[in-house]
């Protein structure tokens, strides 16, 4: 059984079944045959239905937005941006499909032609998060499923009621009933089941959004059992500040990549590395502004920061601050569990991080940014790249070619001027090193469940 809980108010929020190999089984089957279908019919068809369900994320982003926010504690007007995303990446590959899977011709010798053509692979498996329980979901099946590919969702217990709505959703845009299914299994099961679902012959790809360590599991699971796979994983990423910077817009810009969902995103701003001769004064814009920042129930819009996710997800993130005082850094604010209900943990500040605190290395899933001192570009960028993440990044600079420069030395997978990282349907979005492999989004990203066959004849 799963139980749901609000973070905000610690209730209860409803139960649902979970489910046993046999019917997870029956479901994988039943989404087979739909799939059969499903991908003989043109890519102009397949369009019509996914505009239809962008029309329909719009026209119910009211009540999916207030389910998000009671799931997962997101204010209420992030929620109401995360299922209005979604909507725009189903239109983006309605759009775009076309060009994107269009066969591609060749002239090779002695008059023989060559095609490569772009076919679907079968059943894709998501493992998807509570942090964007919509977001997530639909930038991984709109591409998929426009490829020709049916989907099976594993989604997190804690937002098992968006993991349903998203699956009738699909069903009343007009999609085959089957050919978009959750399945829903219990904490305890997770391994053993997820397993199973790797190793069934109609599964062929899995796409996980998740931590390090549930990439490395899944990983291992597809690998051997030889089925392709993308993993989006954690993050720590840094936000570099240079001496040219604008720093009042800086603070603006840093303090929301920081406090957007809560501080609960793999791509959040995480570590801010900022030249010597300014960051007296950025610390102190920063310490205001996270202090400034409103904290409560996310349907009130005044708030900014609602709760944590979870109370072991709270617990988590508080270690990791107390032990990183106790390990030297200064706490310029927050890093308190207050009292009352709710999983809620204020804005936090850390200065003075260095490389033997966990902050400095180690990702933070909360509104808890750390300061670390940099005396040049080049140290910047060594502390930068000292980590296992290499997810997206962010460098501020009044002098774009410096920037640039800089941008050039990161090992991630995206980096970001004078702006904080986003992830876009138009640009492939995914990391290096511990933040995985494989990309999402843009052409390549509807490039990574496809079977690349190519064709050769005489014309």
């Amino acid at each position: 059984m799963i139980i749901t809980i609000n973070p905000a108010t610690e209730e209860p929020l409803a139960e649902y079944h979970t489910m046993t190999s046999g019917e997870i089984r029956e479901v994988i089957t039943m989404s087979y045959w739909d799939y059969i279908s499903w991908k003989e019919l043109s890519i102009a068809e397949r369009s019509v239905l996914m505009k239809r369900l962008a029309r329909l994320l719009r026209l119910e982003k009211d009540q999916h937005a207030a389910l998000i926010s009671r799931e997962m504690g997101k204010p209420l007007s992030q929620a109401a941006a995360e299922v209005e995303k979604s909507a725009w990446v189903c239109d983006f590959y309605a759009d775009n499909a076309a060009s994107y899977l269009k066969p591609q011709e060749s002239k090779l010798d002695d008059g023989i032609r060559g095609v490569v053509k772009y076919e679907p692979i079968g059943l894709v498996l998501g493992v998807m998060p509570w942090n964007f329980p919509f977001w997530q979901v639909f930038r991984f099946a709109a591409p998929a499923i426009m490829a020709g590919n049916g989907i099976i969702l594993k989604h997190s217990p804690n937002v098992t009621g968006s993991a349903i709505a998203i699956e009738q959703l699909f069903r009343d845009a007009g999609f085959p009933p089957h050919l978009y299914s959750a399945v829903h299994i219990s904490l305890d099961d997770v391994d053993r089941l997820t397993g199973f679902i790797i190793e069934h012959p109609a599964i062929q790809g899995v796409s996980l959004t998740g931590s390090t360590a549930a990439g490395q599991a899944v990983a291992a699971k597809s690998g051997k059992a030889l089925k392709t796979s993308v993993l989006e994983l954690g993050g720590s990423d840094p936000y570099i500040i240079l001496d040219d910077a604008d720093i009042p817009r800086a603070i603006d810009i840093c303090a929301a990549a920081r406090l957007l969902n809560s501080g609960q995103s793999c791509i959040a701003a995480k570590r801010f590395i900022v030249h010597s001769h300014v960051f007296k004064q950025f610390e102190l814009l920063l310490m205001q502004r996270m202090q400034s920042s409103v904290v409560g129930d996310p349907f009130d819009p005044t708030v900014e920061v609602g709760p944590l996710a979870r109370k072991d997800l709270r617990e988590q993130l508080h270690g990791q601050v107390s032990r990183s005082i106790a390990d030297g850094a200064r706490l310029l604010c927050g890093g308190k569990i207050p009292e009352g209900k709710g999983y809620f943990y204020p804005p936090t500040v850390l200065s003075g991080v260095h490389k033997w605190m966990e902050v400095y290395s180690e990702e933070t899933f909360g509104p808890v940014a750390t300061l670390i001192e940099a005396k040049d570009d080049n140290e910047a960028v060594l502390i930068a790249n000292d980590t296992p993440y290499g997810l997206g990044s962010a460098v501020f600079s009044g002098n774009t070619q410096r920037a640039l420069a800089i941008a050039n030395q990161l090992e991630v997978g995206c980096c970001f001027i004078n702006s904080m990282v986003k992830s876009d349907p138009r640009i492939p979005f995914g990391g290096v090193k511990q933040s995985g492999y494989g990309r999402e989004l843009s052409v390549h990203g509807i490039h990574e469940f496809v079977n690349v066959k190519s064709l050769c004849y005489k014309a």
